[in-house]
């Protein structure tokens, strides 16, 4: 189709395990003598080891094929070591595919890595002229463009300074606003977006939105935020093991990332292995209704129960529990504690198993998947400690069976739910 920007065909990238090529002498030298006593690389990538592969190497990327059109807003998502960044350095001509290729129509605004396409000794204003000159423009239209990008970038005060003397927050601003003020086709930003404060994520949200839905300009947002993605963009891909999970409409996108790819919160239960060397611990949560079931979907008009039990096998003084529950967007829906009129009923437990349970009050939650969190903290006044960390403990799935109600829906965080000691 004329209006394909990016089509890639039975796109892979291999990595040879071993390789030693870390861009210094120095670095080589540590990663060489690491591999010849036996111990891990230093500077191996965090995850190579979720890829397929064998022992000599693996794929990073193996076999992808899509295409993405003119105007798109694509987030590409999936878990850590899914193959985000790797698929991001090849469209943007940073590394090689191994086998297949990849067909590009335009020219190319990445913004990857903080610091990346920046020299150190030049200053920010040479920096943007030494990136338009790497995206082809010419002076006189980087001239006409440099006062927005640094009026954008936010920080004019400090325009004229070496870049190696800024912060990783200035670096991101200057390096977006580089990169979305000069003339290019498509857009590509990795999860360096998180750096920036929480002020400017949002105006570069809004720029990226502007550049798509006003200039025609492809997108494609790497970010674990799905609330940033679900605002940003109409279409996702998601990654798993460097191949295609998902392709297609966001909602379809973040619904497999967030059932098959987010975690343990995948069900509406769990059971922990019971770990004796810990002196508290969560042992299960389940979810339940109105009437003690446990059915897979909710209804919203409904309460919900979730209980707990724990296994204290020794008192812990100043033990808390804190709650939270997200939206599959990572909106906090409801966060507390397990504080109960300034005396928690946590800590010095006997030694045994204790059932506790909460309830969500009906018409708390829209209809959608909600991820329960768990987080045990002994707080002392010599400083807290984490006791038990389940984290991700369950999902729940709340539908709507009702055609017609009152106007009710939508976040409630002035609900806080009572902690109850049931056995």
């Amino acid at each position: 189709m004329s209006n394909t920007v990016i089509k890639a065909e039975h796109l892979s990238k291999y990595y040879q395990l071993g390789v030693i090529n870390n861009g210094t002498l120095f670095r080589d030298i540590q990663t060489w003598l690491a591999i010849k006593r036996g111990k891990e690389d230093p500077h191996g990538k965090i995850g190579s080891h979720n890829f397929d592969g064998n022992a000599d190497g693996f794929w990073a990327l193996k076999d992808l094929n899509f295409e993405i059109k003119e105007g798109d807003r694509v987030g590409i998502i999936g878990k850590n070591g899914a193959g985000k960044s790797t698929l991001l350095k090849v469209l943007s001509r940073i590394t090689a595919p191994t086998e297949g290729s990849v067909k590009i129509k335009g020219r190319v605004a990445s913004l990857l890595e903080v610091g990346t396409g920046f020299h150190g000794e030049l200053t920010g204003r040479e920096n943007i002229y030494l990136n338009g000159a790497i995206l082809g423009m010419k002076r006189k239209e980087v001239d006409r463009k440099i006062d927005e990008i640094i009026a954008f970038s936010e920080i004019e005060k400090h325009i004229d300074t070496p870049v190696k003397r800024y912060s990783s927050g200035m670096y991101v601003r200057l390096a977006f606003a580089v990169a979305a003020h000069l003339d290019s086709e498509i857009l590509i930003a990795d999860e360096v977006l998180a750096v920036g404060d929480a002020a400017f994520q949002k105006k570069a949200l809004g720029k990226m939105n502007e550049l798509s839905t006003g200039q025609g300009r492809t997108v494609l947002f790497v970010s674990h935020q799905m609330n940033a993605v679900k605002n940003l963009c109409n279409k996702g891909i998601v990654l798993q093991k460097g191949s295609v999970l998902f392709n297609g409409d966001l909602d379809g996108a973040i619904d497999t990332y967030l059932t098959r790819d987010v975690g343990t919160a995948t069900t509406s239960y769990k059971e922990f292995t019971p770990d004796e060397s810990k002196p508290f611990q969560m042992l299960s949560v389940h979810t339940y209704d109105e009437n003690d079931q446990e059915p897979d979907v909710f209804e919203t008009q409904k309460p919900i129960k979730i209980r707990m039990v724990y296994e204290s096998r020794k008192p812990v003084p100043g033990l808390y529990g804190y709650f939270a529950l997200k939206s599959s967007t990572g909106e906090s829906i409801v966060i507390f504690d397990s504080n109960e009129s300034e005396k928690d009923i946590l800590s010095n437990l006997p030694v045994g198993k204790h059932t506790f349970e909460f309830t969500l009050p009906n018409g708390l939650l829209a209809p959608g998947k909600y991820i329960f969190y768990a987080d045990f903290v002994s707080d002392l006044s010599d400083g807290s400690f984490h006791v038990d960390a389940p984290n991700e403990c369950c999902m729940i799935n709340v539908t709507d069976t009702l055609t017609i109600r009152d106007v009710r829906r939508g976040s409630t965080t002035s609900v806080i739910p009572k902690l109850v000691k049931l056995s």
